[in-house]
């Protein structure tokens, strides 16, 4: 297979999922900036959003204040918005604020940006839970190397939301934990 043809064949794999473009274009852009970046929280256009106003904005004010955290390394701010049954492919609070120290000593100028394209409520009064579907990615500069490097990115994963002590907070994902994952694929600890 010539060149050509491999790369008519990526970009006709690309567009037969529009979803990647945004997953290609946030990696791209975490990548090739030098600059400390901006993160970003938005809901993209098109979205199903099956809750009200108010809702959709505790929702984005607790990424908004997780981004901030992260922007100053404040891991006690970080694991304020973690509930406190927080549980991830068996991963607890104290394992993802070993995961955060971890990155914090490692990597500096950590930017992460997220996109939501699902936000839903499943059950109701102190038994709710918000399913937010977001694709995104968190990069920062090695303290090592000194280059930008991707630390994560994900692709439809649906983060868990709790209301806890009156605060909607990040409890975890979507479904069973898998015994043993696919091929190819990471857990997604960090919201």
């Amino acid at each position: 297979m010539t060149g050509l043809m491999r790369g008519v064949t990526m970009a006709r794999s690309m567009c037969s999922c529009p979803g990647r473009w945004v997953l290609v274009a946030v990696a791209t852009l975490s990548l090739l900036t030098g600059t400390t970046g901006q993160a970003a929280t938005s809901i993209q256009q098109g979205a199903v959003v099956e809750v009200d106003q108010a809702t959709v904005n505790q929702i984005l004010e607790v990424f908004n204040k997780a981004e901030a955290a992260v922007a100053v390394e404040d891991l006690d701010g970080i694991m304020a918005l973690y509930a406190t049954q927080y549980n991830y492919h068996g991963l607890k609070q104290a394992d993802i604020r070993k995961v955060w120290s971890d990155l914090f000593k490692e990597y500096r100028n950590l930017v992460d940006v997220h996109f939501f394209s699902k936000i839903v409520n499943v059950g109701s009064g102190s038994n709710a839970i918000i399913e937010v579907t977001c694709t995104g990615s968190l990069s920062g500069f090695s303290k090592t190397s000194g280059l930008r490097v991707p630390i994560d990115s994900w692709y439809g994963e649906v983060h868990f939301l709790a209301l806890e002590g009156g605060t909607w907070r990040i409890r975890g994902n979507a479904g069973e934990t898998p015994r043993v994952l696919p091929f190819g694929t990471a857990p997604h600890p960090l919201f």
